[in-house]
C-alpha cells in the first residue's frame, strides 16, 4: 500500500493506489474505495433530490395546488441544478473534484433540513431551488472525476456503479419519504433525508481518494466558449445531450404522476403503499451496472437503442387498469431508463477527449432541464386527459430518443464506443 495526494494538496491519509503511473482499474483497492465513495454520494444526492416526488399529492392537499403546480417543488430543484451545472464545472476546474463534491453534499443536506421549517408553498419551492443550485456541484464533477481517474476499459462499470448509487438513492429516498409521511408528515420525511445527506458527506470526505490526474485550470469565458463550441461541433455529443433531455423528461414525468394515478380508483392505494412501487428502482440499480458492462463489451451504439425500446414496452404496459400490469410496466420502464442513462453518460466520457467536466455538465444540464420542463408540462396533460394523455406525451419523447440512438449508431465509431 502507498499513499498519494493531489498536487499542492494538504497531507492526506494512506489510500490504496492504482498501478504505478496508471489509472484506476477494476479489482484495485483504490478502485473499490472510489466506487464506494461515489456510490454513497450518488445515493444521498438522489435521495434528497427525489424524496419529494411521492410527496407531491400531499403538497397538493396542504397548499391547495394542482398536480402541475405541486410538481414545481421537484422541478425547481432540477431546473436550478441544470442552470448551475456549467458554472459548477468551472469552479471544479479551479478547486478540484473532491472538495466540491464534499461541499455540495454538506450544504445540500443543510438546505434539506431548512426546508422542514418553511410555512408557505412559495418558500418551499425557493428552498428546493437553492438546494438544486448547491447540488449542481456534484453530478458533473463526479462523472468528470471518474473519466479522469479510471482506465477507459473500466469506465463503463465505474459509471454504472455510480448511477446504481443514484438509483438506490432515488428508490430509498422516495420509499422512505412516503413511509415517513404516512406516519408523521412530509416535514419529518425531509428531516430524515437531510440527516442522510450529512452522513454521506462525512463518508465521502473520508473514503474518496484525492485526484491524481486532475490539473487545476483558471478557465476564462473565452475558453469556456471555445470548449463548448468544440463539444457542440462533435458529431455525437449534441445528440447525446438531446437524448438526455428526452429520456429524463420521460422518466420523471412517469413517476411524478404515477402517485396521483394510484391514489385514485380503481387502485386506491395509500401513500405508504405507493412508496412500495418506488422499490422497483432496484431493477435500475442492476440494469445500470449491467448495461455499462455490456456496453464496454459490445459497444454503446449497440446497446443504447435497445434500452429505449425496453422503456417503450414498459410504458405500454402501464395503460391497462390492472395493478399487476402497471407495476410490471413501471419495472420494465425503469430497467430500460437506467440502462440507457448508463450507456449515454459513459459515451459522453468517451467522446469528450478534453474539457470532460464541461461535457458532463452539458449532458446533465440537458438531463435535468428535461426533468424540469417535461416533468411539469406533462402535469398539464394529467389534469386534462389523465394517464392516457401522459402516456401519449411520453411516447413522443421516446420516439425522439430512439431516432437519436439510431442516428448515433451510424456514426464512425471511436474505440469502445
Amino acid at each position: 500500500m502507498t499513499s498519494y495526494c493531489a498536487p499542492l494538496s494538504p497531507p492526506c491519509s494512506v489510500t490504496p493506489a492504482a498501478p504505478a503511473g496508471g489509472k484506476l482499474v477494476t479489482g484495485s483497492a483504490a478502485y473499490r474505495r472510489t466506487g464506494w465513495a461515489l456510490f454513497c454520494a450518488g445515493f444521498a444526492t438522489f435521495a434528497m433530490l427525489y424524496g419529494v416526488q411521492p410527496l407531491l399529492p400531499l403538497f397538493s392537499a396542504e397548499f391547495g395546488s394542482g398536480a402541475a403546480r405541486a410538481s414545481t417543488v421537484l422541478s425547481a430543484g432540477t431546473l436550478s441544478m441544470a442552470l448551475m451545472l456549467i458554472p459548477a464545472s468551472l469552479l471544479a476546474d479551479r478547486l478540484g473534484r473532491k472538495p466540491l463534491i464534499v461541499a455540495a453534499l454538506l450544504v445540500g443536506a443543510l438546505l434539506t433540513l431548512a426546508a422542514t421549517l418553511t410555512q408557505g408553498f412559495g418558500a418551499l419551492v425557493w428552498s428546493r431551488a437553492a438546494f438544486g443550485m448547491v447540488l449542481a456541484g456534484l453530478p458533473a464533477v463526479a462523472m468528470a472525476y471518474l473519466s479522469e481517474e479510471v482506465e477507459a476499459s473500466s469506465l463503463g462499470k465505474a459509471l454504472g456503479l455510480y448511477i446504481a448509487g443514484n438509483a438506490l438513492g432515488g428508490m430509498s429516498g422516495r420509499y422512505l419519504a412516503a413511509l415517513l409521511a404516512d406516519i408523521a408528515g412530509w416535514r419529518l420525511a425531509l428531516a430524515v433525508l437531510g440527516g442522510l445527506g450529512l452522513l454521506a458527506a462525512a463518508l465521502v470526505w473520508k473514503q474518496l481518494p484525492p485526484s491524481r490526474h486532475f490539473q487545476p485550470a483558471r478557465g476564462s469565458l473565452a475558453q469556456l466558449w471555445h470548449n463548448g463550441r468544440r463539444h457542440f461541433a462533435d458529431a455525437g455529443l449534441p445528440w447525446l445531450f438531446l437524448s438526455a433531455f428526452f429520456l429524463m423528461g420521460c422518466f420523471v414525468s412517469l413517476y411524478n404522476y404515477l402517485g396521483y394515478r394510484l391514489l385514485q380508483a380503481p387502485f386506491g392505494l395509500s401513500q405508504s403503499q405507493i412508496g412500495l412501487v418506488f422499490l422497483l428502482y432496484v431493477v435500475g440499480i442492476w440494469s445500470s451496472a449491467w448495461a455499462g458492462t455490456l456496453a464496454d463489451r459490445l459497444g454503446r451504439r449497440n446497446v443504447l437503442w435497445l434500452m429505449i425500446v425496453v422503456m417503450a414496452a414498459g410504458l405500454l404496459l402501464t395503460l391497462p387498469q390492472q395493478l399487476w400490469l402497471v407495476v410490471g410496466g413501471v419495472a420494465l420502464f425503469t430497467f430500460g431508463f437506467f440502462g440507457a442513462h448508463s450507456v449515454a453518460s459513459s459515451w459522453v466520457g468517451r467522446r469528450a477527449l478534453q474539457a470532460r467536466a464541461l461535457a458532463s455538465a452539458c449532458y446533465l444540464t440537458a438531463y435535468y432541464a428535461g426533468s424540469s420542463v417535461m416533468g411539469t408540462l406533462s402535469g398539464v396533460l394529467w389534469e386534462s386527459h389523465r394517464w392516457p394523455g401522459v402516456a401519449a406525451c411520453l411516447s413522443l419523447l421516446l420516439l425522439a430518443a430512439l431516432a437519436i440512438a439510431l442516428h448515433l449508431r451510424r456514426l464512425p465509431p471511436l474505440p469502445g464506443a
